[in-house]
């Protein structure tokens, strides 16, 4: 009893991510179609960042800001590249295992090894389809890829030992395909995540508090809802897509409709189907955090539990004809980012909403602050709990850089939630969005005829200038951005004798 109430003087930490949401795929931020009650409430139990971003918008690196607090820069992930170890010397599982709490992670990791604790005590894993780990070419460190998925072990003891994940035969990358989960709800990944997670309630250590991490896959691809939840968009009539005045529609049409693409036009009825499985998707995911927070209540945590909720990326879900992530548009790099605090024990202007930029590296030195635990000196993220209480005192960056390698469409992006700046660097074009006025982007201001236009197109360019200046890729020379210098997926300058 004595260590039970001992585990109590700081709070359970849940940090809750899914993958691939749009940032603006919440009904307390007025979406037009999706319902999500359940996160909702957790934003009126806390707070929501309107202006919340993945600076580099895949899967790896944007894991890599919220496990290790690092700037792109520095965690040296700029790109999307698997199978690169992870070896930070701090990272945010670790630090809260050392400050003595009880750390699981439930669900994907996107790590390599798949293995590798990161700091934790326990992982309970389903990274998805990942294909390194799926190819039968690949298995002298992992092993054979059910010896990463613990999901697929799980599956098949309940439903059969030749059942698999692939079975409903949707690609991991099909953005524009979609059809309903093929067997009972409670196998679906998504239950299966929360499922776990609340075995961890039951077998945790009392005599601590508890970081649970419960980190979903959907509503990344594969678009499979269970039935009852593609039945509630499925009728729907949904609204238009955006497609600014800079996209090349020609070239959207010579790229045809594969359901896996990255840019091209889609039959209006193929993507209202995948648009539709989307969103059920994450109302599916709203339910099942409303089941896990359920599970808080019964087991007498609810009210000294904190709970962060965040994306490691969007989805551009057709925007502008593009699909997938990687690019700086808002459908790809905005995310959702709430921090809730039902108990009331961080003194949170609780209801309230923050319009600063925050970034996923703020994720670990947040959640640092709130465990009270020592944050490193490695860590360049800044809690968020100042923005939080309202402390007029509280500084915060005046914008954001987030890049991402991705071929010839490279990328770097400036945005201070306000305006956005974007440079591809291999073609060196420019665009320019008034975010207030054009939050879908429909209107490149770089093209614009404006004096006004011009002297901010300028004030930014040189703001991606200053941030890039030094880059072992040669961006910048005597103060100006260069165009075609080859990009990499992973700094040299971190990781040492590694082919970038």
């Amino acid at each position: 009893m004595q260590a039970d109430k001992q585990s109590q003087t700081r709070p359970n930490i849940l940090l809750i991510t899914v993958d691939q949401m749009r940032g603006d795929c919440l009904s307390a931020l007025g979406h037009p179609i999706v319902e999500t009650p359940n996160l909702d409430r957790l934003a009126r139990s806390g707070v929501l960042f309107r202006n919340a971003y993945s600076a580099t918008p895949t899967c790896v690196p944007a894991r890599a800001a919220l496990m290790t607090g690092m700037s792109q820069c520095s965690h040296g992930r700029v790109g999307y590249q698997d199978r690169v170890p992870w070896e930070y010397e701090h990272m945010l599982a670790g630090e809260l295992a050392g400050a003595g709490y009880h750390t699981q992670c439930v669900g994907k990791m996107h790590v390599y090894p798949a293995r590798n604790l990161c700091g934790f005590h326990n992982i309970v894993l389903h990274d998805g389809y990942l294909h390194h780990n799926r190819s039968r070419h690949n298995n002298t460190v992992n092993g054979h890829f059910d010896q990463v998925d613990d999901y697929l072990t799980w599956l098949r003891q309940q439903a059969g030992a030749q059942v698999d994940i692939m079975d409903n035969g949707l690609d991991c990358n099909a953005s524009a395909a979609a059809r309903p989960w093929h067997l009972a709800e409670e196998l679906h990944p998504t239950n299966w995540t929360v499922t776990q997670s609340i075995d961890f309630l039951r077998r945790r250590d009392p005599g601590k508090p508890f970081f649970l991490y419960t980190s979903f896959v959907r509503p990344h691809s594969p678009l499979d809802p269970p039935q009852v939840y593609m039945d509630m968009y499925k009728d729907l009539e949904l609204p238009d897509l955006p497609i600014g005045d800079w996209v090349d529609v020609e070239a959207a049409k010579a790229n045809g409709s594969d359901p896996t693409t990255h840019f091209g036009i889609v039959p209006k009825r193929r993507l209202d189907r995948a648009r539709a499985a989307y969103y059920a998707l994450i109302t599916h995911l709203d339910d099942q955090i409303g089941r896990l927070v359920n599970a808080l209540y019964e087991y007498g945590v609810s009210q000294n539990t904190i709970i962060l909720f965040a994306s490691d990326h969007g989805e551009l879900l057709g925007d502008h004809h593009y699909f997938r992530k990687s690019l700086p548009y808002e459908g790809s790099a905005k995310v959702p980012f709430i921090l809730s605090d039902p108990g009331g024990k961080l003194n949170l202007q609780r209801g309230g909403s923050q319009s600063e930029v925050v970034e996923l590296r703020d994720i670990m030195p947040t959640l640092l602050d709130i465990a009270g635990a020592p944050i490193p000196s490695t860590v360049e993220g800044s809690s968020v709990l100042p923005l939080c209480r309202g402390e007029e005192e509280a500084e915060w960056r005046p914008y954001l850089h987030g890049e991402h390698s991705y071929g010839s469409l490279s990328n770097h992006f400036v945005t201070d939630g306000r305006e956005k700046y974007l440079w591809f660097s291999q073609s060196g074009e420019e665009q320019l969005f008034d975010l207030v006025s054009d939050p879908q982007e429909l209107v490149n201001l770089a093209a614009v005829n404006s004096a006004y236009w011009q002297d901010r197109l300028e004030v930014w360019r040189q703001r991606l200038a200053a941030e890039l200046d030094g880059r072992e890729e040669g961006y910048v020379e005597e103060g100006r951005l260069v165009v075609g210098r080859p990009p990499r997926q992973l700094l040299t300058s971190v990781f040492q004798g590694m082919e970038a």
